[in-house]
């Protein structure tokens, strides 16, 4: 049976080193992520079997290798490797969107917090 689902494991926590200014990459912050994951859950569904959808603890695993691993500059380089990653990992997954914030945002001011949020299609589109 064709049918279709979304996947979304809420505000994640992970502690990464990234930001360009100095001090981001000496003491670190935490950073929350999202990940919604659109994909055909139809084939799990009926089959009642984990390798056919996205695993929830490897989606978690991805995205602490991503957020606790090679420090970046940007936020937006961190949801490309996401993006990438889960797309490529998970045959099943159509569209995958990801939103990454930065609670402790090194600026002037008060704010809950700054996010990059970015999507990518299957095939690129």
């Amino acid at each position: 049976m064709e049918m279709t689902g979304r996947i979304t494991l809420k505000n994640m926590s992970f502690y990464g080193f990234h930001g360009h200014l100095p001090r981001e990459a000496k003491t670190g912050q935490t950073f929350l992520v999202d990940v919604i994951l659109d994909a055909e859950i139809g084939t799990a569904a009926e089959s009642d079997a984990l390798p056919h959808t996205a695993d929830f603890a490897e989606v978690h695993r991805l995205c602490h290798d991503v957020m606790e691993g090679s420090r970046v500059n940007l936020v937006e380089t961190l949801c490309a490797r996401l993006l990438d990653m889960l797309l490529a990992r998970f045959p099943t997954v159509r569209r995958a969107e990801v939103a990454i914030r930065k609670p402790s945002a090194p600026m002037p001011g008060a704010l809950d917090y700054v996010e990059v949020r970015a999507a990518a299609d299957r095939g690129g589109s």
